[in-house]
Order: structure tokens, then sequence, then C-alpha cells
């Protein structure tokens, strides 16, 4: 298939520099969208545009097998400021392409351009360009108005820039390889009052201070050591001069699990501990508490066929453990048979990480991304 692509390659560096220069934040990737809308229509496929709200869905069909899979990439960008000083860095102030979507898009684009050409395939592929990844639960959105539904899948596969394997290393695993995603924020009230008479004064800092400590009590505490789990805080919020003893402060911290019960174990605790420092102090706690990525759980099957198939494509790796960061194609896995795959991008010891202001997507891994939702779709739905 090497002589094939090879006319597509320098045309999607050129497609993904270009939305890397024009990043798009969850929910408003109009341009983003009516650009891949436009191409896959040249293509000539299928297209349907404002599918949880910004995505596009394209349908490629092929034969007479009622046989279909789902190819998953995300079109969205994160709030953080590039510092990479590339021709290409980003034109949007504060936003910026730091996690390879611009990447997962022109490898997924060059697929539907390849089996649409070549057409050995017997089914229906839907490339689902999704919106939103970041936080805001565009896979959720989908999901929710129908995808499934109006595009039926027998397996739904995405692919992502893996900076911690080589360049061109595939890696999957069955059952759980990214984490749920819990986000809290714990506030307590006290009245406020002069730093000078603390005596007259419920200390809301003193006991955010307090419980901050406790917090971190819980994984190593209360969490079987068998199990994984982690526990952040990572904001405080309080006070605005040195001689008040602020009314209310803000503790707001993540937690990452694999299991449920560890979840809502972990989420018991934190609400007790919250309520257990308030009483102790003379304050009041309120708990808002969001789960809002369950854990990204492969199929056991579709994982399985996921590595055979890379083994054809390049180096393929068994996963030995799922990492805690997070991501909403969780929901599409609840709904449908498939699995989650990394793709190794490391040009070299120092490679910048995912969410790093120096990082850029390596477009020398394009040709192997191609290749594997390629030969996703050849080989289960095979001609």
């Amino acid at each position: 298939m090497n002589a094939a692509i090879d006319d597509l390659l320098s045309p999607l560096v050129a497609f993904r520099r270009d939305i890397h220069a024009h990043p798009e934040l969850g929910f408003e990737e109009r341009r983003t969208a009516a650009i891949i809308a436009d191409k896959l229509r040249e293509i000539g496929l299928e297209v349907h545009e404002s599918v949880g709200r910004t995505g596009v869905v394209g349908v490629l069909r092929n034969g007479t097998s009622g046989r279909s899979i789902g190819l998953r990439a995300d079109m969205d960008a994160l709030s953080i400021q590039e510092q990479t000083n590339l021709p290409y860095a980003s034109r949007t102030d504060g936003v910026f392409h730091g996690c390879g979507h611009d990447g997962h898009l022109a490898m997924l684009l060059g697929a539907a351009q390849h089996l649409e050409r070549t057409r050995n395939f017997d089914g229906t592929v839907n490339f689902f360009f999704q919106p939103a990844e970041e936080g805001l639960g565009g896979a959720r959105v989908m999901v929710e108005e129908g995808l499934f539904e109006r595009f039926p899948c027998d397996r739904v596969f995405a692919l992502h820039n893996w900076p911690d394997l080589p360049a061109g290393t595939i890696a999957t695993r069955p059952g759980p390889i990214m984490g749920a995603a819990d986000k809290f924020e714990i506030v307590l009230t006290g009245k406020g009052g002069h730093a000078a008479l603390p005596h007259g004064t419920p200390d809301a800092l003193l006991a955010a201070s307090a419980l901050v400590g406790q917090l971190n009590t819980i994984v190593s505490r209360a969490i079987p050591a068998v199990s994984s789990a982690v526990l952040s805080v990572t904001q405080l919020h309080g006070g605005n001069a040195h001689n008040v003893i602020p009314a209310s402060v803000s503790i707001v911290g993540t937690v990452r699990t694999f299991d449920p019960a560890i979840q809502d174990l972990i989420e018991t605790r934190l609400r007790e501990m919250a309520q257990g420092t308030a009483l102790s102090f003379g304050v009041a706690a309120q708990v808002d508490y969001e789960r809002y990525y369950p854990a990204t759980i492969n199929d056991e099957e579709a994982a399985a066929e996921a590595l055979d198939i890379a083994a054809t494509v390049g180096t393929a790796l068994l996963a030995p453990e799922p990492a805690f960061t997070s991501e909403d194609f969780s929901f599409m896995l609840r709904a449908c048979k498939g699995a989650y795959i990394w793709l190794g991008q490391a040009r070299g010891p120092g490679s910048p990480a995912l969410h790093n202001p120096g990082y850029d997507f390596n477009d020398d891994v394009l040709e192997t991304g191609l290749r594997l939702h390629v030969a996703l779709a050849e080989k289960l739905l095979p001609a």
C-alpha cells in the first residue's frame, strides 16, 4: 500500500499544519468542520454536518455486506499559549493544538481518501470527526444525539498519538486503557473578619489548609494497595488582603480511577472529610463533585483485533498498563464495542508531552496512522 499513498502525504502535512495554525476550542470548530466537510465531499463521501453541534460524519459504502465500522478523530484545540516558534504556529492567542488532534484529523482524512479510491472492503466505513474532546464531552453529545442509531457500527476505533512511545509504534490493551476523570470543588465558608482578631472569626483558610492535607490521605489510606487511583488538589483560592481572614475558600481538584467502586469510595470519603473538617473548624462546607468522563474500557475482542491488525502495519505492543489521563471516546465505547489505540510519535528522548506549550504533532507518523485506519477497515470488512 505504500506506493498507493505516497501522493497523499504532502497534502496531508499541509492540511495538518493549516489546521494547527487555525486552532478552535471545543464546540467552536466551525472553520475546521467546514474544511473537513468540503474535503470529504471532494473525495466523494456522503457528508453529514452539525452532528453533536459541530461534528462531521463521512460515510463510505462499498459492496453488499451489512457490516460496518466507525473510525474517530477529534477536532478541538486547547486553551494554551503555544511556545514552539514554528512557521505554522497558532495564529490565535491562547489557543493551541497541543494534543495532536490536528494530526488525527489528517490521518483520518487521508484514510477516507485512500479507501474511497481503492475500495478494497465490503461494507460501510463511518468517519467520525468529533468536536470538544478536551473536557466538554463532544463524544457524549454525539452519542446522545443518536450517533450509532444514525450510523450503526459493529466496531468503533479511535487513534491517539502518544509521545511516550517511539514514533510509529502502535499499542493498546484489553480492558481499561484511560482513566475516569472527576472534578471536585469544595467551598468552606466562615464569616470573615480582622486577621488581628481570629478568636472571633471561624477561619475558612485554616480549615482549607487542614483539609488539603486530609484529602491527600484518601488514596494512601482508604484505597486498597492493589487498586489504582489518583487524587490531586490543583487550586486553592481565598482572600485578597494581608490583614483579613477571608469569608470563604475554595479547593479544586481532580480524581482519576479505573474501577467505579473505587470511584464511589473516593467521592464518599471526600465528602465525609469536607464535612468533618468544616465541623471541627466551625465553618460550613459545600461539595460539588462531577464525574465528567468515565474510564475508557476497551472491548477485549476488539483490542485483540486491533493488535493483530497493527502488527501488519508496524510494531505492535500490548500496553502493559492503562494511563490515568482521560478520554471522552469512553462514551462511544459504552455504546459500541471497540478499542482506543495509541500511536507512538516520540522523536527521541525529551520529546514534549501532550498539553505542553512546546508540543507539536510528528508529521513522520501520518503514514503509519493512515495505514492503520485503512487496515482496520480492510481487515474487518474484507472484500
